[in-house]
């Protein structure tokens, strides 16, 4: 480091920003049964636009073989709910979350909250 030059890297808004986009899509890959349910807690949402949210807000691209066998198993957990809508001639399978879903999501806030306090 130069002399005088007092700048660490934690100060560096870019390196910030890259551990930080880095992070998120680690959090999301790790737990996307979390975000999913994150997502539609929100509002209701149906699979091509949760993959698109996913890949908008998380930056990560979401292969169909990962989002659908995700979003069946937390329908089959109990934590998601779905029913068919008809919108322009297509049916989609428009997922809702359910009180058992919220309740997961609740105690992953609560365990995560208890590992920042310690």
């Amino acid at each position: 480091m130069e002399k005088g030059k007092t700048e660490t890297r934690d100060e560096d808004p870019t390196m910030a920003e890259a551990y930080r986009k880095e992070i998120v899509q680690r959090i999301t890959r790790n737990l996307l049964d979390i975000q999913l349910l994150r997502l539609v807690q929100s509002q209701p949402l149906w699979g091509y636009r949760i993959k698109k949210k996913v890949e908008t807000d998380f930056n990560i691209k979401l292969r169909h073989g990962a989002l659908y066998p995700m979003l069946n198993l937390l329908e089959k957990s109990g934590f998601l709910a779905s029913k068919k809508q008809q919108q322009g001639g297509r049916a989609r399978k428009v997922y809702t979350i359910t009180e058992e879903g919220k309740k997961y999501l609740q105690s992953y806030y609560s365990v995560l909250k208890e590992q920042l306090e310690t």
